[in-house]
């Protein structure tokens, strides 16, 4: 009886999360930002979470480095980038 009695609490608990409005975080605005390739001069928009996850062995003063999705060359953050 006091098993079932926590299974009810427990699924009492998950519906009134589930029952909340954005849960699991979909509505959050994603930060974007822009990488300028440094061989073909391409450009793409990077969500901040990605950057994120490739700057973890990283220094504070070293930079992300991407994979261009145009050439596969090299691509950094357009505003590392010195204006032409």
């Amino acid at each position: 009886m006091a098993n079932q009695r926590k299974q009810d609490e427990a699924s009492f608990e998950i519906d009134k999360w589930l029952d909340e409005e954005d849960p699991f975080g979909l509505d959050e605005d994603i930060e974007i930002v822009l990488f300028k390739c440094l061989d073909c001069n391409g450009t793409d928009e990077v969500p901040e979470y990605i950057i994120g996850e490739f700057s973890v062995d990283k220094n504070n003063e070293e930079d992300v480095e991407l994979h261009c999705p145009h050439c596969n060359g090299t691509m950094v953050r357009a505003r590392n980038i010195p204006s032409d």
